[in-house]
């Protein structure tokens, strides 16, 4: 299912002397320069009715004509997967992601994804780059993403992301008593031996922000709130274990699980069964990408997170409790 895309505008003056992709990307700045420069080349973006070449000069007063199809980007198949939607407009969905459920198709996760279950519910989204994901949470992180339902909302929310205006705040329990919050700054790329995983390398790693601040320390944990400042693969769960406060249930970055000192047996056990990494994307702040407008978004902490609190807090009262 394609969508018709039809608008024009007139070259401005201030324009002259300009290449042509250069003032697309200017004039209709809804839409990626990659995406202007295919339709430039396929003569869906014409000049004067005419086809033309992107490194074309202006003059100005020219009348740029843009009549494209959106074509699928993917062969996905809808699936009819529930979905938690947390608000929806023309432009945006809102979504509180379950555990378990990987967000986009990869080798040994063909179907059963978030962007299955997206096409399912908004077939238009076949038309969009990885049908409007934006950003991603591993698959056993829960909580709020937002996706865009439209090329415009789409490229919108990627600038946002580059130029890190999107506020995203996670819940996370550690392991350890944390004496107080703070910032990690160390850049994260490929593990040098173990491909797969991620790690914090001095050499060729992107930069990594991460801030923290405690919301209540346990005995032998601490509960914290995490806010990124950039959003690299797996940037919280490789931050704290390089702050050798590793993420509960983390069995990739926090080693083979060791029972805590003191513990009483029912949080030994609560830790034993809690089946994933503890972290939760929290909240989700953005721009409107149609209306400008700031948003906000909460989502609630999910059953598992609760009751590994709950048992973290008892567990503190039948001991010594730090304050």
């Amino acid at each position: 299912m394609s969508q018709h895309i039809q608008t024009q505008v007139i070259v401005p003056d201030h324009c002259s002397g300009q290449r042509l992709d250069q003032v697309a990307a200017q004039l209709f700045p809804e839409f990626s320069r990659s995406q202007l420069q295919s339709w430039i080349k396929n003569g869906d973006l014409t000049v004067d009715t005419q086809s033309a070449r992107p490194k074309d000069k202006l003059l100005g007063g020219e009348n740029l004509q843009l009549d494209a199809q959106l074509q699928p980007q993917g062969e996905w198949t809808p699936q009819a997967i529930e979905l938690d939607i947390i608000y929806e407009d023309d432009d945006i969905i809102v979504i509180n992601k379950p555990a378990g459920l990987v967000v986009h198709p990869a080798a040994g996760n063909r179907d059963g994804t978030l962007l299955n279950a997206l096409l399912a519910h908004c077939p238009e989204q076949e038309n969009l780059p990885r049908a409007g994901i934006v950003h991603r949470l591993d698959k056993d992180t829960t909580g709020l993403m937002v996706v865009a339902k439209t090329l415009q909302a789409h490229n919108e929310l990627i600038t946002q992301l580059q130029e890190r205006s999107v506020s995203r705040e996670y819940e996370a329990v550690v392991i350890g008593t944390m004496t107080g919050g703070g910032k990690i700054n160390a850049p994260i790329g490929r593990h040098p031996k173990q491909r797969k995983l991620m790690a914090v390398v001095n050499v060729g790693g992107k930069e990594a922000i991460t801030h923290y601040r405690l919301l209540k320390r346990f005995p032998n944990h601490t509960h914290v709130r995490v806010k990124l400042e950039t959003g690299r693969t797996h940037q919280i769960r490789v931050h704290m274990a390089h702050n050798r406060h590793p993420l509960v249930g983390d069995s990739v970055y926090a080693g083979r699980f060791k029972i805590p000192k003191g513990a009483s047996p029912e949080l030994v056990e609560q830790l034993k069964r809690f089946p994933r990494q503890a972290l939760h994307a929290a909240q989700l702040g953005l721009f409107h990408p149609e209306s400008g407008e700031y948003m906000q978004w909460q989502a609630p902490l999910p059953e598992d997170f609760d009751a590994l609190l709950s048992a973290l807090v008892d567990d503190a009262a039948q001991g010594d409790s730090l304050p």
